[in-house]
């Protein structure tokens, strides 16, 4: 009695548990996942490319006469006007030759007046005066040279800036061409970044769907710079090894905020015609690669492999891997497995792209 009792009990719970199982099977089997296809659309991205900074204008201010350095009358980091004097080399050997040649251009043009009186009266030749007035010339070119010298003492600076490093200190012997400091404009700042052949080509070919040569600046530390900058330049030709060409934007820099030699990201506008876009969440990753499931005429789903181009606020650009035609499943990317066959409901790729925080242009 006992023996059929549990026998019966066993028999119950198995016909239980096969009934759950099977009540889960078919309530997975009628699950229905969300479909969608990749859009087509015409859209614009903004993409960041590391740039490097520098002044419009920085110069290296070199000695252009040797001697001791007298005097240093900036300091570094200081802003200086056009003209005011920055350093002094000492002056007195070359005040010395200036001295010098203006006596000889002084003796030289008693010369000339002798010669001159002596010529009017015949007693010499018209050559003797012609000598003495050469002498007179020469003389007086030796005494412009020494006054250039004797000004490339006071070193001045050719245009308003901010003064750099300044690596000697005063009573240093300095030599010709030896670097006392560097000067920097920085009311405007130039910023040199690359961009890859395809997206110099679609800047250029598509002008009007990006609207404007604006770009904006990432600093360093993650804020934006306050200035809008413009694409002045692109240069000449195309780098062999990286396939890459270099821009230039402009930004002002009205509160000298950037410095020469500073790096951050230009943030360019770049057109895309006819883009391949889907959801992100259509997607799952495996080993840094991305895949989505494509759903087959059969119903059934099988993962493929794509490669993104960009990355837009919860959405993709995709390069390559699915064609347009293809229907991708959009929920439920963790739950089907790969040959799995799944009912699925076809979602209009537009209305979803809608509920989604893209705007497209």
């Amino acid at each position: 009695m006992i023996k059929r009792v549990v026998t019966c009990a066993v028999f119950c719970t198995m016909a239980f548990l096969y009934s759950c199982n099977k009540e889960k099977a078919e309530k997975e089997e009628q699950t229905v996942y969300p479909v969608t296809t990749p859009v087509v659309m015409d859209t614009i991205i903004n993409k960041d490319y590391v740039a490097q900074i520098q002044s419009v204008k920085n110069i290296e201010i070199r000695a252009q006469e040797k001697g001791f350095l007298e005097k240093i009358y900036v300091d570094e980091g200081q802003y200086v006007k056009a003209g005011q004097t920055l350093f002094r080399i000492m002056p007195q050997l070359y005040q010395a030759e200036l001295m010098k040649a203006r006596a000889e251009v002084e003796q030289a043009n008693i010369e000339l007046k002798n010669a001159t009186t002596l010529s009017n009266n015949n007693i010499v030749s018209k050559n003797e005066r012609s000598m003495a007035k050469a002498k007179l010339d020469a003389a007086n070119a030796e005494m412009k040279l020494a006054q250039i010298h004797l000004s490339f003492t006071d070193i001045k600076a050719p245009f308003s800036g901010m003064i750099n490093r300044i690596p000697l200190k005063l009573g240093s012997l300095i030599d010709e061409g030896d670097l006392l400091t560097s000067l920097s404009d920085n009311t405007a700042m130039y910023s040199y970044f690359n961009v890859s052949e395809p997206e110099y080509l679609s800047y250029q070919m598509h002008a009007a769907d990006r609207g404007n040569n604006q770009v904006s600046l990432i600093m360093a530390n993650g804020e934006s710079f306050p200035q809008q900058g413009v694409i002045q330049t692109i240069e000449g030709e195309f780098d062999n090894e990286t396939g890459n060409i270099a821009f230039r934007a402009k930004f002002p820099n009205v509160d000298r905020l950037l410095r020469n030699g500073e790096t951050g990201k230009v943030r360019m506008t770049l057109p895309l015609n006819k883009a391949l876009i889907i959801p992100q969440k259509a997607t799952y990753e495996i080993q840094d690669q991305k895949y989505v499931f494509v759903i087959g005429k059969d119903g059934v789903a099988r993962s493929k492999n794509i490669k993104i181009a960009y990355e837009l606020p919860d959405v993709y650009v995709v390069a390559s891997g699915i064609s347009a035609n293809d229907r991708i499943l959009l929920e439920g990317v963790q739950k089907v497995k790969d040959d799995q066959k799944v009912q699925v409901k076809y979602q209009d790729p537009k209305k979803v792209l809608q509920s989604l925080k893209l705007k497209a242009e």
